[in-house]
């Protein structure tokens, strides 16, 4: 366990220096739809915001409102580092955070043993968390394979 919670910390610092542009929870919808299954307290409105962001995208959402969301984490084998404020369920995969739409879609397009997708933490400017004037935090999105290799998926910052 020592050693996941130790490549998360390192994943995480080095992606601070890095750079995408032109997030693609900006782009345009795909037509490719999905069903997803989202837990979340009642007092989160950035979770809302994630919902409004994914059904945006052409996902049909169960919104399951849960007294204790971190029950649905360590069922679903979220690492306690990579945790954020809700837990999501779609096609066999977590989604763990604020993990834009087409990255998902991006995920569940190809067949791989990716198990996990995670954004760690609350980054202000990202999906559900991009209010007007927010402040944009860099934020990787990280994957973990059955096997709980981390690995970077996607990076943003400068969006």
């Amino acid at each position: 366990m020592k050693k996941i919670v130790f490549m998360w910390i390192g994943l995480l610092s080095l992606s601070l220096n890095s750079y995408a542009a032109d997030p693609v929870w900006l782009k345009g919808k795909t037509e490719q739809q999905y069903e997803i299954t989202v837990y979340r307290s009642a007092s989160c409105g950035c979770c809302k915001g994630w919902i409004s962001h994914l059904k945006d995208h052409n996902f049909t959402v169960e919104d399951v409102v849960v007294n204790d969301v971190n029950s649905h984490k360590t069922r679903l084998g979220v690492p306690p580092k990579a945790a954020s404020c809700h837990t999501a369920e779609v096609n066999g995969k977590v989604i763990e955070g604020h993990v834009p739409a087409q990255d998902i879609k991006r995920l569940l397009a190809v067949e791989s043993d990716i198990q996990l997708l995670a954004v760690p933490g609350m980054p202000s400017g990202g999906p559900g968390m991009d209010t007007e004037g927010a402040r944009k935090d860099s934020f990787t999105v990280f994957s973990m394979d059955s096997q709980n290799r981390v690995s970077s998926f996607s990076q943003y910052a400068d969006y």
